[in-house]
Order: structure tokens, then C-alpha cells, then sequence
């Protein structure tokens, strides 16, 4: 994976929000998702959803990779004025995966972890994130080896998941923010209250 497609976003602010309307999950069974089923299907492959069907006789101009759409993780990570910290993540999800297959999105401790210490959430491959028990080391090297944020989550990144899998959004309760990967580039982007803010999406010397 060259760019995890991802928005990753750290904020550093209280927010709150109500009355999402929900929908029947037959709502999202339509033409295009059965399309892009079929293909991928025939092709014999696993990808990113969302991915655009290939529309018949047309010519496409600039393919992405692999067929990859730039829609995928969305992650935000958050702490408020009296160090609260939360962390939420929603996969981009697969098309033609395997049954019963499971990201590391729903997998707390994997691509998705808050605790008193700091926040954190990952995107990349699922497989890789899970095996690396990503979002949780973050917090775990903090607690037990006394590591800041940006260390914790520098070695999580280079050491505890394979190059080119994985990139990470994460805040500690004192406001400290850190963006990682080990990819080409990560959309990221993070805000603090005191009107800091960063937009990113390759790879850069300083995260």
C-alpha cells in the first residue's frame, strides 16, 4: 500500500454530536455496490469499497491504482480542556472480501483505542494493524515504558507493523499530537484550540 486512503484527524477540542439519522441496512444495496461486486468478483480480487464501478465503453482517463478510489478509514481522534480523551474510527470497508472477515476498525485495541493516557486511531491494512495490536502499543508503551506520545507512536509505526501498511492519528492527554505512517502518504490533518493546525498528506520529515 503506497497511500492509506484516509481522512485521519486529530482535534483537540470537545465536540459533540446528536440525532444522526440511522437507515435500514437495505438502503445500501444498490446498483452500483452490485456492480462493483461483480466486478471484483471477476477479477478475482479484493478491494477498497466505494471503488467505482468500471462503466462499460468508457474510457477511463486516470486509473488509480489497483482500482483503488481515494475514499477509505475515516478516524478522529479528540481531547478536551480537562484532558477527556476519545477516539473513533470507521472503516472504508472491502469489496468481495473474504466471509466472515473482520478489520481492525471494530477491533478495539487494534485500529481504534482510548484510554486516560492518549487516543489513537490507525488506518492501513486491516491484517497488519491487528497483528500489531496497533492503537493499543501506542498506549501501552506510554504506561509501562514511560515513552511520550510522538515516541510511542514513532516505534508502533517503524517497528510494530510491516513498512508500507499502516499510518496512525493519535493525541495524549496533555495535547500532544502526533500523525505517523509508514506509507507514502496519509491524509491527516489536526487542529488545536489555540488555533495550531497541520494539513498533510506524504510522508514528511517531521510528524
Amino acid at each position: 500500500m503506497d497511500v492509506c486512503r484516509v481522512t485521519m484527524a486529530a482535534v483537540v477540542a470537545s465536540t459533540c454530536i446528536m440525532g444522526v439519522e440511522t437507515v435500514d441496512c437495505s438502503h445500501f444495496i444498490t446498483p452500483e455496490n452490485i456492480e462493483r461486486l461483480k466486478q471484483a468478483k471477476e477479477a478475482n480480487r479484493v478491494q477498497i469499497d466505494y471503488t467505482q464501478p468500471i462503466q462499460k465503453d468508457v474510457k477511463k482517463e486516470t486509473p488509480t491504482p489497483e482500482g483503488d478510489s481515494q475514499i477509505g478509514t475515516v478516524g478522529c481522534v479528540a481531547v478536551d480542556n480537562e484532558g477527556n480523551l476519545a477516539a473513533a474510527t470507521s472503516t472504508g470497508g472491502m469489496v468481495n472480501k473474504m466471509v466472515g472477515r473482520i478489520g481492525d476498525t471494530p477491533i478495539i485495541g487494534a485500529g481504534n483505542y482510548a484510554n486516560s493516557l492518549c487516543a489513537v486511531s490507525a488506518t492501513g491494512k486491516g491484517e497488519a494493524i491487528i497483528g500489531g495490536t496497533a492503537a493499543r502499543d501506542v498506549a501501552a508503551l506510554m504506561e509501562y515504558k514511560g515513552l511520550s506520545l510522538k515516541e510511542a507512536a514513532a516505534y508502533v509505526i517503524e517497528e510494530g507493523v510491516p513498512r508500507g501498511t499502516a499510518g496512525l492519528v493519535a493525541v495524549s492527554a496533555t495535547g500532544e499530537v502526533t500523525m505517523q505512517l509508514n506509507t507514502t502518504g496519509m491524509f491527516r490533518a489536526c487542529a488545536t484550540e489555540d488555533g495550531y493546525s497541520e494539513i498533510g498528506i506524504w510522508e514528511s520529515v517531521q510528524n
